[in-house]
């Protein structure tokens, strides 16, 4: 499913980029959602990206973790794998949304694009399966329940500044809803996240 995310968000974006009406139409506005009901915004906004590098990097960490997450849900015995992992993938985008949804309502030009609360999402749930594997941060490898925290505070900070043209609450809401996500769908998943802690060192 993660390849097929990827191909799909591509050929998407690959599109919005040489149509600006697609891009228009294809974009989260709050106020358009909000007023004028048009709520497939919610997750349209997911599968563009405003421009190369930002779906380069964000179809880089989807791969690059995506293909870890099908692993655990395989490993840990999901039934439905391939069915909660799309349902992971595509709540993600809205339910990372809502904040901004609840904030821009009223504002017409605000508008967002991109994967990256879904994204998050993936991450976040690898974290959850294995929180001491390795992830690089600014080139330094760090384990990940370390990185995730850093990032969520860096998040939670750079919302709270609102400097730049980001979705900051995108990335934290994706990040904690991918974070919970396998408790949601069963519970004894927990005891493994608890298992790991206790069982490796950072």
């Amino acid at each position: 499913m993660t390849i097929f995310f990827i191909a799909i968000t591509c050929i998407t974006s690959f599109l919005a980029f040489n149509n600006r009406d697609i891009f228009s139409k294809l974009q989260f506005n709050p106020y358009q959602v909000y007023h004028r009901k048009e709520y497939y915004r919610l997750i349209t906004h997911g599968f563009i990206h405003a421009d190369w590098m930002h779906l380069i990097v964000n179809m880089f960490v989807l791969y690059s973790f995506g293909r870890a997450v099908e692993d655990y849900f395989q490993i840990y015995e999901v039934h439905y794998a391939n069915f909660w992992y799309t349902f992971m993938y595509l709540s993600a985008i809205i339910i990372s949304s809502l904040t901004t949804l609840r904030k821009y309502r009223d504002n017409a030009l605000y508008n967002s694009v991109g994967a990256s609360g879904a994204v998050s999402a993936v991450l976040f749930c690898s974290i959850f399966f294995n929180p001491y594997n390795k992830i690089l941060l600014y080139f330094i490898p760090v384990p990940g329940l370390i990185f995730g925290i850093l990032y969520l505070i860096y998040t939670q900070y750079m919302s709270k500044r609102n400097a730049d043209n980001i979705n900051h609450d995108a990335h934290f809401i994706g990040s904690v809803y991918g974070f919970i996500f396998p408790i949601i769908i069963k519970f004894t998943f927990f005891h493994i996240f608890i298992n790991q802690l206790l069982n490796r060192g950072l």
